[in-house]
């Protein structure tokens, strides 16, 4: 049973009868132990949850101190809230590889996240005890990333590691708190400036500057809204021409320094309009550069052999690497449209952004575009690019100017006071919504203009009525199914 010992002191016994010693008011008298004025005086028993006895020692005149931790423990126990104190004295390293082990992430992400828990993590707090690490230190290690000049992307992603892994460890009942999320750390905000987008002629520059086993790096971005990886990874088989969509249900990704077939960022596949224009464009480049069937393992190197005819090889038949791509392809190509110094913004991903921004600039819905980008949140694309959107001070004025513009129905001096019909009925509603009552001087309706031509109110059947809802723009009249005028169709 859980109590505090007093190593120092015990209870006195008669040395015949072996009871207890008790003063004249009934309280036991105590005797020195041969431990009297050694070490710490006061012992905690407990068990854990799992039975296991575990004990904490206290100095003397700190009896109180150890009946609270007992109080403590015991009540821990009891809510579920128990942490093992041996448990916080795991090494930090050792946590996070049992947090790495654990992640369930493709083979690529888990390479970034091993380089830079090594690099830029472990190094930091390797040595230290779970348990040890305050939030001192975390803030410390934060400025410390930021006074090197670590990129905020890079911190970003260096402090969710960290998170995680003392998550992980709270979880596990080896600390009770975060330090990360202390009040006093101050979380790195990822700096999302405004993307920049190519202008076309730039992007026409650099098609014509690649050689033309190369061009479709330029076409495919543009046209489809591709990432690199699935460009690398298109092939016309994925174009279903009858439904004119092509399915993008592949990339290429190096795992380990090896080329692999893998899904598509985020695991989805996903379907975008081909413009006819642009399929013809891609079928002659066939015809120049045939496609040639490629094997490759799926999503790491030890992964099922997959077969696919790629639009896009190397001379020798062979899938394109990325990095060689990029250093022998992509950078002297920008080099020669202009660019004398290409950078992070000039890469590829350029050509996905000018995609977005043709769509957006067509009227394309943020939703749409969100799918053919293969963002799983139309909120996140709308961030990225709501500073693309066309201008939104035009339409407003031109909504307004519609609502005080005078109707286009023809209305007669002698028609503007209010006429009720002479059988008794109640007045129609008039153009603008209003009821009569409230809209003494509205005007009677003699014309009708709409997307199919202009007829007159008095070729309308007499049953013909307002709809109580009517909007400002489409203002079309409603008719029972029945009695729809002849030539009058479809919500006319």
């Amino acid at each position: 049973m859980a109590h505090v010992h007093d190593r120092w002191l015990r209870p006195a016994k008669h040395p015949d009868t072996g009871d207890p010693i008790l003063t004249k008011t009934g309280k036991p008298v105590f005797e020195k132990t041969t431990l009297y004025g050694k070490g710490l005086r006061y012992r905690v028993r407990y068990f854990n949850p799992a039975g296991d006895e575990r004990s904490k020692s206290f100095a003397d005149k700190q009896k109180k101190l150890a009946e609270d931790f007992l109080i403590e423990i015991e009540s821990s126990k009891r809510e579920g809230k128990y942490v093992d104190p041996r448990a916080g004295r795991t090494l930090f390293e050792v946590v996070a590889a049992r947090w790495k082990n654990a992640q369930t992430c493709d083979y690529t992400s888990l390479e970034l996240m091993e380089r830079d828990l090594r690099n830029h993590v472990q190094p930091v707090f390797a040595g230290h005890s779970v348990g040890a690490i305050k939030p001192s230190h975390v803030q410390t290690w934060l400025r410390e990333l930021q006074d090197a000049g670590v990129s905020a992307s890079c911190r970003v992603r260096y402090f969710a590691y960290f998170v995680s892994i003392m998550e992980f460890a709270k979880d596990e009942k080896m600390i009770i708190f975060n330090p990360a999320y202390a009040k006093s750390v101050k979380r790195p905000v990822r700096d999302r400036g405004q993307v920049k987008v190519w202008p076309i002629e730039r992007s026409r520059a650099v098609r014509a500057a690649l050689p033309e086993r190369y061009r479709p790096l330029v076409d495919l971005p543009v046209g489809l809204g591709l990432r690199q990886g699935e460009v690398l990874g298109f092939s016309l088989e994925d174009v279903e021409r009858d439904r004119g969509v092509a399915v993008i249900g592949r990339q290429i990704r190096m795992v380990s320094g090896q080329l692999v077939f893998a899904l598509p960022k985020g695991g989805k596949t996903r379907e975008i309009p081909i413009a006819a224009t642009l399929l013809a464009k891609l079928d002659r480049y066939a015809e120049q550069f045939p496609s040639v069937a490629v094997t490759l393992p799926w999503r790491h190197p030890g992964g099922p052999p997959v077969t696919v005819t790629l639009l896009l090889v190397t001379r020798a038949g062979k899938a394109v690497n990325r990095n060689v791509c990029r250093n022998r392809v992509w950078v002297p190509a920008v080099k020669k449209a202009g660019v004398t110094k290409p950078g992070q913004a000039d890469g590829m991903h350029a050509l996905r952004h000018l995609f977005a921004s043709i769509l957006l600039d067509a009227g394309e819905s943020i939703k749409a575009l969100a799918s053919y980008l293969g963002h799983s949140d139309p909120g996140f694309t709308l961030r990225v690019y709501t500073h693309l959107l066309p201008g939104s001070h035009q339409r407003t004025r031109s909504a307004l100017d519609g609502y005080f513009t005078p109707s286009p129905i023809e209305v007669t001096g002698a028609d503007k006071q209010e006429h009720p019909p002479s059988d008794g009925r109640t007045p129609a509603r008039p153009v603008h919504g209003l009821h009569p009552k409230n809209h003494r001087k509205s005007p009677v309706q003699t014309g009708y203009t709409t997307k199919r031509g202009t007829f007159s109110i008095a070729s309308l059947p007499s049953d013909a009525r307002w709809s109580p809802h009517v909007s400002l723009e489409s203002r079309v009249p409603q008719f029972p199914s029945s009695e729809v005028p002849e030539g009058h169709h479809d919500g006319v």
